[in-house]
């Protein structure tokens, strides 16, 4: 797990005064999770990754002025144990105070997945303004975390019913241990 965080430079200070002032404002945090299964073939890990980097990069003057700074947490998920501890449900997943940016589930064959642990794997994919990506846009990450700080999106993490490990998951994970056996 890799965490990088941005902090505002003037966490103790406020904004119209150039830190300044008799009364500091404390900093809001915004946590970000980016899970996936693997970064070093799966080309939309990979695109995901460098989506989340640039749209991090495209509001981090808004977050900033704002008042908010940035956790971001890489991981990547390598065994069922970890999926089911981070109720992951597919392949990259993006979650932005522990909401996930995508309201559905879509996914379709992934030959890169595929190819790592032998069977037949399905990864997410992404619909935006009613097109599908394979890789998140920037925008809908943008999006959503702009809804995040402006309060359109929910409070609370989205919901814990009981979780199960997808079959998906599963095969995928199997493959890499069978894979690993040969």
């Amino acid at each position: 797990m890799m965490m990088v965080m941005t902090r505002n430079s003037n966490s103790l200070g406020c904004c119209s005064c150039g830190g300044v002032c008799c009364t500091p404002q404390e900093e809001k945090l915004i946590t970000i999770d980016f899970l996936y299964l693997d970064l070093s073939v799966c080309q939309r890990c990979q695109g995901a990754e460098i989506s989340l980097d640039r749209a991090i990069q495209e509001v981090s003057g808004v977050l900033q002025a704002a008042g908010f700074g940035v956790i971001v947490n890489k991981i990547n998920i390598t065994s069922n144990e970890l999926a089911i501890q981070h109720r992951f449900l597919s392949s990259p997943t993006i979650r932005i105070n522990g909401n996930d940016i995508a309201l559905d589930v879509k996914e379709s064959s992934c030959t890169d997945c595929g190819d790592l642990c032998g069977e037949d794997v399905d990864c997410r994919v992404w619909v935006y303004d009613g097109v599908e990506y394979n890789e998140p846009p920037k925008a809908l990450i943008v999006n959503a975390i702009l809804k995040e700080i402006y309060g359109e999106r929910k409070a609370e993490p989205q919901s814990r019913e009981e979780y199960y490990l997808p079959e998906n998951l599963r095969v995928f994970f199997d493959g890499l241990s069978n894979m690993a056996e040969r």
